[in-house]
C-alpha cells in the first residue's frame, strides 16, 4: 500500500458530559514533523496524542488541532484555602488594634484576598477522559490514513505511465544509436573521398575511427542502468510501504544517467530524447516527492 504525505482527517465526537474536535492534516516534509494544538486542560495527553500519530505516519509535517468543551466544567473546581483567610483574619484584627480601627472585615472582601479562593483543574489525566479522547483520535487518524492511501494510488497509477514513456524514450536512444553510428561512417568515408579525390579509400584507418566514434557515443550501460532503475522503481511502486525516500534517491541516480546520455551525444535526435527523458525524471521525482 502506498501512501502519500498529503492527506487530512477530521473526526467530531460528542456525548452529555464533553465534546472534542480533532483535526489532522499533513503535507511534504523530509521528516516526520507533528505539530500539536491541544487545550490547555488536555496538555498531560499531548504525548499519549503524539504516539498515537507516531504509529500510524512515518514521514510529513502533520498539523493536528483539538478543541474541546467540558459542559459539566468537571475539570475546574473552587477551592477555599482557611489557613490563608484565618492568616488574613489575624492580620486584619492585629491593625485594628494596633490602630484602634473599628473591626469590620466582611465575607465579600475577605474572599477577594488573593489566593483565598483559587480555580484549580482536577480530572485532565482521568482515564475515562484519556478513553474519550482516545476513541475520537483513533476515527480522525482512520480519516487522515485513508485520504493518504487514495492520494498514493493516485500517485502511483501516475508515476507507472511516466515510467512507461521513460521506456519508451530508451527504446527510441538504443534503436537510434547504431544508427548514428552508421551515419558518422558515411559522413566520414564522403568527406575523406573529397580529401583523396581519386586516391583509394584506407578502409582500415576509416574503421578504426569509426570504431572509436562508436565507443565514445556508446550509451548501452547507461541505457541498461536506466532500466534497471526504472524496473526498481516499479516493483517498488507496486509493493507499496515506507519507500519514498528510497524512491527520491534511485531518481537523482536516473538523472544522473540521463545526463551522461546526453553529455555523449552528437546525434541530435538522440539529444533530443535525453532531454525529454530527464523532463519525465524530473516528474516522476517531483511526484516521488509526495510519497511518505
Amino acid at each position: 500500500m502506498l501512501r502519500s504525505m498529503t492527506g487530512y482527517g477530521h473526526y467530531e465526537a460528542d456525548d452529555q458530559s464533553h465534546k472534542i474536535t480533532i483535526e489532522i492534516k499533513s503535507v511534504n516534509h523530509r521528516y516526520n514533523d507533528i505539530n500539536i494544538r491541544i487545550p490547555r486542560q488536555l496538555s498531560s495527553f499531548e504525548t499519549a496524542i503524539r504516539n498515537e500519530i507516531k504509529e500510524q505516519i512515518s514521514r510529513g509535517k502533520v498539523d493536528v488541532t483539538i478543541s474541546y468543551e467540558d459542559y459539566e466544567d468537571s475539570l475546574h473546581h473552587l477551592k477555599y484555602h482557611d489557613q490563608l483567610a484565618k492568616e488574613y483574619m489575624q492580620c486584619f484584627k492585629q491593625i485594628s488594634e494596633e490602630f484602634e480601627l473599628p473591626f469590620d472585615i466582611k465575607t465579600s472582601f475577605l474572599a477577594k484576598c488573593q489566593d483565598v479562593l483559587t480555580i484549580e483543574e482536577q480530572g485532565t489525566a482521568s482515564e475515562d477522559l484519556w478513553t474519550f479522547i482516545e476513541a475520537a483520535l483513533k476515527h480522525a487518524l482512520e480519516e487522515f490514513v485513508a485520504s493518504r492511501t487514495r492520494e498514493g494510488e493516485h500517485l502511483r497509477n501516475d508515476l507507472l505511465k511516466k515510467l512507461e514513456q521513460m521506456e519508451e524514450l530508451i527504446d527510441f536512444i538504443e534503436e537510434q544509436a547504431p544508427i548514428s553510428v552508421q551515419g558518422y561512417q558515411e559522413r566520414l568515408e564522403e568527406k575523406v573521398r573529397e580529401l583523396l579525390k581519386d586516391q583509394p579509400l584506407d578502409d582500415a584507418r576509416i574503421l578504426t575511427e569509426v570504431t572509436l566514434y562508436a565507443d565514445k557515443v556508446c550509451v548501452d550501460e547507461e541505457t541498461v542502468r536506466l532500466r534497471s532503475h526504472i524496473k526498481t522503481t516499479r516493483q517498488a511502486l507496486l509493493e507499496g510501504g515506507n519507500v519514498g525516500r528510497k524512491l527520491d534517491f534511485i531518481a537523482q541516480e536516473m538523472n544522473r544517467e540521463a545526463n551522461t546520455i546526453l553529455s555523449k551525444s552528437n546525434d541530435l535526435e538522440i539529444s533530443n530524447k535525453a532531454i525529454d527523458l530527464k523532463a519525465e525524471i524530473e516528474k516522476v521525482r517531483e511526484q516521488i516527492q509526495n510519497i511518505e
